[in-house]
């Protein structure tokens, strides 16, 4: 059944103009009048809907039942990523909100090849953004993971928080003293931050000041592998170790 997020409260009983890009959808799958679809407001759950008009630049759904599904994983995961060029950043996107990650947090870093600031910075996160909301329609996700302005590195450390009993941060890194195998076995219920650098990585600088902010560094193995592959790695393992699946 197609799936549309819709950014306003979604609500049992009511009659709803959908937006332009759920029209443009509409059409692209050549729906009619009286099929079936499925809303969901970002808030929590999903609402079967189904289609009543249908115009050239226009649709307008019934709204029936609200139902309670969730496909989130049982732990809180923050991936604080290095900006990778071309395309591979809108990939990465894509995919972690696949894996389900809850936040993303886009970073700016010294070897980084992409520098994001002002108005730039402000469409690459609305692009961003909506590549979240467009993967959890396909991936079934009914709440919508935030996109965080892009920040460089030293002024994103200087605003987290102190980090509550139990949080995870983790900083992936190639030289890292510790495994993956000494993560906990069970899904922690403090959050999780996993902080990965641009293609060049982080300079070592940048590595022990990222130590100092609280990170303890993670190692998987003797291959290094690349920034957009890294992350996915990993959310895939912490998805099989603390059934995320």
């Amino acid at each position: 059944m197609p799936r549309f997020f819709v950014d306003g409260p979604l609500a049992a009983g009511k009659t709803l103009p959908l937006p332009d890009d759920v029209v443009r959808h509409v059409h692209v799958l050549r729906l009619q009048t009286g099929d079936a679809i499925t809303l969901f407001d970002g808030a929590g759950g999903e609402y079967q809907a189904e289609l009543v008009e249908i115009a050239k630049r226009a649709a307008v759904a019934r709204i029936d039942q609200h139902s309670d599904r969730e496909a989130e994983p049982p732990y809180r995961l923050t991936l604080a990523q290095g900006v990778a060029g071309g395309d591979k950043m809108d990939w990465l996107v894509e995919k972690a909100v696949e894996l389900g990650v809850a936040a993303i947090a886009p970073l700016t870093a010294e070897r980084g090849v992409v520098r994001l600031a002002g108005e730039r910075a402000l469409r690459r996160q609305a692009h961003w953004q909506a590549l979240v909301r467009a993967a959890c329609e396909q991936c079934g996700r009914n709440r919508v993971p935030d996109v965080a302005p892009p920040r460089d590195l030293d002024a994103w450390l200087g605003q987290l928080p102190p980090a509550l009993d139990g949080e995870l941060r983790l900083l992936l890194s190639p030289r890292a003293e510790v495994g993956f195998a000494s993560l906990p076995g069970a899904p922690p219920e403090a959050p999780v931050t996993l902080l990965i650098g641009p293609e060049a990585g982080f300079s070592p600088a940048e590595e022990k000041t990222i130590v100092d902010a609280g990170f303890a560094t993670l190692g998987l193995g003797p291959r290094v592998l690349r920034t957009e592959t890294a992350g996915i790695a990993v959310l895939a393992a912490l998805a099989a170790r603390w059934g995320g699946w």
